[in-house]
């Protein structure tokens, strides 16, 4: 189910994003996302974090961004903050990183958090090529733990008559 859900996304987000790495033949089933001996995976609050900040990465083009805004519900995110941040990027639109970073704060104060701060909420410095990897596995993970990739949810008005 997830791999008819996520594979293309992911293709498609690579071929947009030429710093992300080619997905591995391992990573075609979820279960390569279980934890080995000994590793754990990060906790939830982890998971909604590297995805906002890969939502917010200037790594991402906005195209990309709305798609991983689609297959995400806003109730994968726990906190009710991050689910805010979440909300306002999926309603940014197709707009630039760097004027998304540069509205969301004034955007999540007027939500009812006036000590928001971008920079709390992300990590100061650009992320890397391996980074924005990891971020992006993050992000697939939280798909998966939130339980919101429903096939059925994630097809479009568009892609039914299509």
């Amino acid at each position: 189910m997830y791999d008819e859900v996520l594979k293309p996304v992911v293709t498609k987000a690579v071929e947009e994003n030429p710093v992300l790495p080619s997905p591995r033949p391992s990573t075609q089933h979820m279960g390569a996302m279980k934890p080995k001996a000994g590793s754990t995976l990060p906790n939830r609050e982890q998971l909604e974090r590297d995805t906002l900040r890969l939502l917010c990465s200037s790594s991402v083009k906005p195209g990309t961004r709305l798609e991983i805004c689609r297959l995400l519900h806003p109730g994968a995110f726990l906190d009710p903050l991050r689910r805010t941040v979440f909300q306002e990027i999926s309603a940014a639109g197709l707009i630039e990183s760097r004027q998304l970073r540069a509205t969301l704060p004034t955007l999540v104060r007027s939500r009812g958090f006036p000590d928001f701060a971008l920079s709390r909420l992300l990590a100061s410095r650009a992320a890397g090529e391996q980074e924005i990897a990891q971020l992006f596995a993050s992000a697939l993970c939280l798909l998966k733990v939130s339980g919101t990739a429903e096939p059925a949810a994630l097809l479009s008005e568009a892609d039914e008559e299509n």
